[in-house]
């Protein structure tokens, strides 16, 4: 399946999706992309919000505020989720867990691309609206959705059917 059907499918049945994401074999390429995809969507769903602030605030000026973002989203970002996942997949070893790495890091970069669209929608809200509880509970979907893709994306790689070998 596309990705596209299949982050439209991880709001249906997520386990179904991690399942057949996961595979039989390790591919770090694919965790990789699905990862950077996941940052670069969230970066241009923020770039609406910048210019507002730009707009609102012209000590900072636009370019600043973009570059800022563009390196936090392709360089610490990626590396703050590859740790999460790590932490993840020990976390889900002491309770029983019988995942590998790959399989705690496609289940968190997973749930990171399929909940973009929704990220997407919040950097509108916050360029339309600007702070205030629209944004407020925006942000907060967003999150809990995140939050629940990881949680079911985690418990499925690592007490899933199979695991990919390591």
């Amino acid at each position: 399946m596309s990705v596209s059907r299949d982050i439209v499918r991880t709001y249906l049945a997520p386990r179904e999706v991690m399942r057949r994401r996961i595979g039989d074999t390790v591919r770090e390429d694919r965790a990789l992309v699905i990862l950077y995809v996941g940052c670069l969507l969230v970066f241009v769903s923020q770039l609406p919000r910048l210019s507002r602030e730009a707009y609102l605030d012209p000590s900072i000026p636009y370019d600043a505020r973009v570059s800022g973002a563009l390196w936090a989203w392709i360089i610490f970002v990626p590396l703050a989720f590859y740790a999460i996942a790590a932490v993840a997949h020990i976390i889900a070893r002491l309770f029983g867990g019988r995942g590998t790495w790959f399989t705690a890091r496609m289940g968190l970069f997973w749930a990171f691309l399929a909940s973009s669209p929704l990220w997407l929608l919040n950097g509108l809200v916050q360029a339309f609206m600007g702070q205030g509880a629209e944004a407020t509970f925006v942000s907060g979907l967003c999150l809990a959705v995140f939050l629940v893709f990881s949680v079911v994306g985690l418990r499925e790689a690592e007490f899933g059917p199979a695991s990919p070998a390591q």
